[in-house]
């Protein structure tokens, strides 16, 4: 049996990877073929084929496509070119994707940012992007008004339905394409463009500090757009469930451009609703989703759904889906299928998981060893947050199974390409040299990873996140997942904190509740199937998890406020060794905490 199995995870690893490589091919940084052009060209194959469900209403890519050249030729007559930027901030709508389609037909590059952003983090990332104008949407009014003054260059502010109140006022741009053409705009306006051009700048979230506009080229978009369709099986008559924000690479160009490719259908969704979720993809005839970082635990915390298994899903792709729930979530809701991937928007460091196998994020093959030779894992030091280097000043590959930072040697071809960010200074910190000879150039990915001896690659934890603590490397991604599935737990978000008198950094969660807590057994439940040093010594009980638009945790404000009841509204429990248990932290227990007193 165990041979047999053996036969078919090569099979099925030998026969997606083909399927991948023929939809991938031609991505040369030299390539006459655009974006654009891809798309238009199945737009002319399935013009009659629904591009976008939403809301009730039906669009058709010839629809799409006549919206977008509207566009085009709209901004062709405000005096933008091919190289010329604009920001696009709205929420998700079908015209969210008609604009940066249409931008893309006369070579200008859309900025894709966040439209949950505000004040100076939105005017920095209008300003990062050299913006020429901005287009908003009709929730965005607010938001703008907020950043006025500080918008460089005086950007004209467009919307679709609200007011404009920030920046320059350009106007109602739903008025201005009433009498524009429909027309296609001459291919002229971007012939001059290759595959290495930027087409879009996606930013990253921002958990750190203010978003990076990671510069996507023309090659890289045409790559992710095409990544998950045969993994997936995706073609014609599919329909893709997009719930996660346009703005986004996963939704906004993975999910999305699996329909645009094919000429299949996205169903999409202003936001992920876990309630009306199951609703969504029966009714609508979903066959394939998307999903991040705990999106799929939000569905497991719902009570069960009559339609949750009466679909017709073949297949999800997406990342951040933890090993804990992965079986779960296959079992429970009957999907068949899920690929799950790693990679950054800006990285050459990318894995995709074709036989399911849990917990793995990709595989490196030994028969592969030639697709994979620009990656390696270097030893790393926890402590000092760098890579390990020897005598000769070089870095030592990490054995296997061993946690180290995963690096892309950088190189003129698609795959080995780093583009880097709109920001030189940003870019240099994400590069390694001098990792394995003289004068090399790795791309940093910030990842823990560790590779096991069939090739299997996962992920151990972002880097900063894992910590010491008596002595030990504690990853705060394998302590949450423990964390989530203790009684009465949905949600825990792990990091580490200073603690007078101590060395290294304690492990702290903030979680989410979803019915009681056993704070006097909680600690004993932790004991059981965590060593001691992994153990958190203090909780935060949280009505809401703090993440991002694409439900990755914050943990920068957490970590800052740390277990102060002074900072924190939200009740904290501690781990008292005289109890041996977790006590409510109180401001008197709090002062004999920073006194010292306490020896965890």
């Amino acid at each position: 049996m165990s041979l047999l199995r053996s036969i078919k995870r090569e099979y099925t690893t030998i026969k997606t990877l083909k399927g991948l490589l023929n939809w991938t091919k031609g991505l040369e940084s030299d390539a006459t073929i655009i974006v654009a052009d891809d798309i238009e060209a199945t737009i002319d194959k399935y013009a009659s084929n629904v591009a976008i469900r939403f809301e009730g209403g039906l669009t058709t890519f010839e629809e799409l496509d006549a919206r977008a050249n509207k566009v085009a030729n709209w901004a062709l007559g405000k005096g933008l070119k091919a190289g010329d930027a604009v920001a696009l901030f709205m929420e998700n709508r079908p015209e969210y994707i008609s604009i940066w389609f249409g931008l893309s037909k006369i070579g200008v590059i859309s900025g894709l940012i966040n439209h949950n952003l505000s004040d100076k983090t939105l005017a920095h990332c209008i300003n990062v992007a050299n913006a020429k104008m901005v287009i908003t949407g009709a929730e965005q009014d607010q938001a703008m008004a907020s950043v006025d003054g500080q918008l460089e260059g005086a950007p004209k502010v467009w919307t679709l339905g609200g007011e404009t109140l920030g920046g320059e006022t350009g106007g109602d741009l739903k008025t201005e394409l009433i009498a524009v053409s429909d027309k296609r705009p001459d291919r002229s306006h971007r012939a001059h463009l290759r595959g290495g051009d930027v087409c879009m700048y996606v930013y990253t979230s921002g958990t750190t500090g203010m978003p990076k506009a990671a510069k996507l080229t023309q090659s890289r978009l045409r790559g992710m757009m095409r990544t998950f369709i045969a993994p997936c099986g995706f073609s014609a008559r599919d329909r893709i469930y997009v719930t996660l924000p346009l703005y986004h690479s996963t939704g906004g160009v993975c999910a999305v451009g699996m329909a645009l490719m094919t000429g299949g259908s996205m169903v999409l969704r202003r936001k992920f609703s876990a309630s009306q979720f199951w609703d969504d993809v029966a009714d609508q005839g979903v066959t394939v989703i998307t999903y991040i970082g705990e999106l799929c635990r939000y569905l497991l915390n719902q009570p069960v759904h009559p339609k949750e298994t009466a679909h017709k899903i073949k297949a999800g792709f997406g990342n951040g889906l933890r090993p804990d729930i992965w079986q779960q979530f296959v079992d429970r809701f009957h999907v068949p299928k899920l690929v799950e991937f790693y990679g950054s928007t800006e990285g050459n460091v990318s894995f995709v998981n074709v036989d399911g196998t849990i917990g793995a994020v990709g595989r490196m093959p030994s028969y592969l060893k030639n697709t994979f030779a620009h990656v390696a894992f270097v030893k790393f030091d926890v402590a000092e947050e760098a890579p390990v280097r020897n005598a000769a000043g070089f870095c030592m590959p990490a054995d296997l199974n061993e946690p180290g930072e995963a690096l892309g040697k950088m190189g003129d071809e698609a795959a080995t390409r780093f583009e880097g960010y709109n920001n030189a200074a940003s870019t240099e910190k994400k590069i390694l040299r001098d990792v394995f000879e003289t004068g090399d150039a790795w791309f940093r990915t910030g990842d823990l990873m560790k590779k096991d001896a069939l090739g299997y690659i996962y992920f151990v934890d972002r880097i900063g996140d894992t910590f010491r603590w008596k002595g030990e490397n504690v990853s705060t991604n394998e302590v949450a997942e423990i964390a989530s599935n203790a009684p009465g737990i949905a949600t825990a978000n792990v990091y580490g904190v200073s603690v007078p008198g101590t060395d290294g950094r304690a492990g702290m969660a903030a979680i989410t509740t979803l019915g009681d807590v056993d704070y006097d057994g909680l600690h004993a439940w932790f004991a059981e199937r965590l060593p001691k040093y992994a153990i958190p010594l203090f909780i935060r009980v949280q009505k809401e998890a703090e993440t991002t638009g694409t439900f990755k945790y914050r943990k920068v404000d957490l970590v800052k406020e740390g277990f102060d009841p002074h900072a924190v509204s939200e009740p904290i429990w501690y781990f008292d060794p005289e109890s041996g248990k977790y006590e409510p932290l109180t401001p008197d227990a709090y002062e004999t905490l920073k006194s010292g007193a306490v020896r965890f």
